[in-house]
């Protein structure tokens, strides 16, 4: 376990944060320099065909050292970190034996990890427990899967005789900002099914996701002299806080859990000559997310009978749908992954994944990829921790799956 905390911290430190604003590929230059060590590792540990491309994603393949007719199998993780928190100068903390008290991740901040409030916490007594220093987020999501996956293929390698097919690894960027799969080589990938280790509580095993939309709205205003605005002005700015208002309150992510979808209001901004909102849609159900773009349009109707036809734009873009029906025809990759929990003493939980993962694009794209439990808590913020004894058994379920890949 301490190596492999050690390998995780070392790839924590590298500043790798995605940019949804940026038009480059990837979408930051410094990602990149993830990959680079990421490629050094892989050969260091034995695979000597790892390289990154100029997309930025890395491959390498570990062959086949049995010459029987297996499945070959594919890990994938993300190299990125999310942008809704600083991923720059991360100062891994460890502690170690949790007494399941408050953990004060930063005092200045009043950063503290508390079971009164993440009540998970209660049940990790005993472990060690990986914070950030509170100044940024930890990049567990997903340095800790590549991580696992990294130590799972260097055990393979050192015990040759674990029979397996090729392995095929993949580590992307960009998956925070929904581009992660957007370059993908699928052909050159070439397994018959694939993992994603970028899930979160030791045990999950998730093979459902949202179907998502984004919502960009651009608003044209009316500016004239206050004083002389009287049935003349348009306030750009208030006319998008009208728009939100209409928007369903009830179903937003602070007020919706499990099965149940969303809107998402992630930025507005504006003066009265011109506003932008940008939402997000999600629901676990094609038919829920096209309601769910139906009636932000409805909403743009009625302003724009209001206020003018032009002066509501609204442009909407799918961005990924429910995995769930390229999954259920190959169950067996479900039930292979149950098994490899099992026999790590884990009693595998499946659960919908209310978010998406490059796994969900890659299985439309024609590799089944349902998404493994990674043992990190708290993403994309300044509460994030991950828990080294259930990095070391995400390790050990890879390493189930390829032993029982039969």
């Amino acid at each position: 376990m301490e190596n492999l905390i050690k390998r995780f911290v070392k790839y924590a430190k590298v500043h790798t944060t995605s940019n949804e604003d940026s038009e480059t590929v990837p979408s930051t230059e410094i990602q990149k320099n993830l990959g680079k060590i990421l490629v050094e590792d892989l050969k260091e540990i034995g695979l000597s065909d790892a390289y990154m491309d100029d997309k930025g994603y890395v491959y390498a393949t570990l062959k086949a050292n049995t010459d029987k007719k297996l499945k070959k199998i594919g890990f994938i993780a993300h190299m990125d970190t999310s942008p809704a928190a600083s991923g720059e100068n991360v100062n891994p903390q460890i502690h170690r034996n949790y007494d399941g008290g408050d953990i004060v991740v930063n005092k200045e901040k009043n950063i503290v990890l508390s079971p009164n409030e993440f009540s998970i916490l209660s049940e990790k007594v005993g472990k060690t427990i990986i914070t950030s220093d509170g100044t940024t987020l930890l990049g567990a999501d997903d340095k800790a899967g590549i991580t696992e996956i990294i130590e799972a293929l260097k055990y393979i390698i050192e015990n040759p005789q674990i029979e397996h097919s090729d392995i095929k690894v993949c580590f992307t960027p960009d998956e925070e900002v929904g581009r992660g799969a957007d370059f993908f080589d699928v052909e050159g990938f070439n397994t018959d099914f694939a993992y994603t280790v970028d899930g979160g509580e030791i045990g999950e095993l998730e093979y459902e996701n949202f179907n998502a939309s984004s919502v960009d709205i651009k608003i044209i205003g009316k500016s004239v002299h206050p004083g002389s605005a009287y049935n003349v002005m348009i306030n750009a700015a208030s006319v998008a806080t009208e728009f939100n208002s209409m928007v369903p309150q009830n179903e937003v992510p602070e007020k919706t859990k499990g099965y149940e979808g969303f809107y998402m209001l992630t930025s507005i901004s504006g003066e009265v000559d011109e506003a932008k909102l940008s939402y997000i849609l999600r629901d676990f159900d094609l038919d829920g997310l096209n309601q769910r773009k139906a009636k932000i349009e409805e909403i743009a109707k009625i302003l724009q009978q209001k206020y003018g036809e032009d002066r509501i734009i609204v442009e909407i873009k799918d961005s990924y749908y429910n995995m769930k029906e390229k999954i259920e025809p190959v169950m067996y990759i479900i039930d292979l992954a149950k098994k490899a929990m099992k026999d790590a003493d884990i009693e595998p939980k499946i659960v919908p994944i209310r978010g998406g993962t490059d796994g969900a694009r890659i299985s439309y794209m024609g590799i089944p990829t349902p998404n493994l439990f990674t043992g990190g808590y708290n993403f994309h913020g300044y509460y994030e921790y991950a828990v080294a004894e259930e990095m070391e058994k995400a390790k050990e379920v890879i390493i189930n799956i390829v032993k029982n890949n039969k």
